[in-house]
This record gives C-alpha cells, structure tokens and sequence, in this order.
C-alpha cells in the first residue's frame, strides 16, 4: 500500500515546501503537483530522481474536470509502487469528493489515505 498525503492550503510554493521538507531521503516517492507554479521562486522540491518521481498536472478539479487526468496519472505513477505519494491541490473545495475518487475500488487496494497537510496562508 502507498501511503497518500493531500496537502492543501497556501500557495504552490508553501505546498512545494511542505512536501520537500517530508520526502525521505531513501523512500520511493512520489509527488503529484496540481495547477502551475506561482512563478515567484523556484521550487522547494529536489530534483526527479529513480527513487523521486515529481509530476505536475494542469490545473482542474481532478474529481470533476479533471478526473481522466488524474487517473491516467495516478496510474502511470502506481506502476512504480512508491511506499509514499504526496498531491499537492491547487482547490480545496472538492475535498471530499477527492477523499472518495482515491477510495474506489480502482485504489482502495493501493493506497492508504492519511491525514492532510493544511498548509496555514
């Protein structure tokens, strides 16, 4: 099972951050970035690597416009069977909807939901 973090709140850069700080150095990760970066500064995240896998989507609720995105993604990334998977989200507000996709029967047999990282504005 992979482990899967949400992390919401702040901007792209903050949620970058937050990731970076908890990616452990000799776990396969891997990390889903949705929407783009906020251009300000460059990212927290180190670079992709066989045992890091960093991906960015475009930006698009991935329960409603984005869902074949999402999944065609998510998939890619499972095939690799990291221990842990971050997906940093640009919205919030389909959280649960969010939750639920991740839960299917498609997933529930793959990854194990844990709490979110609410990254504070």
């Amino acid at each position: 099972m992979t482990l899967t973090t949400l992390v919401i709140g702040a901007s792209a850069a903050a949620r970058e951050a937050a990731i970076a700080k908890a990616l452990e150095p000799g776990v396969p990760s891997a990390v889903i970035l949705e929407g783009l970066p906020d251009g300000k500064s460059a990212s927290a995240l180190p670079p992709a690597t066989a045992m890091q896998q960093i991906i960015r989507i475009a930006p698009g609720c991935i329960c409603c416009t984005g869902s074949l995105t999402m999944r065609v993604t998510l998939n890619r990334v499972l095939r690799h069977k990291p221990q842990r998977l971050f997906i940093s989200l640009a919205d919030a507000s389909h959280l649960v909807e969010i939750r639920r996709f991740l839960c299917t029967s498609s997933y529930k047999q793959l990854l194990m939901l844990t709490e979110d990282m609410r990254i504070p504005s």
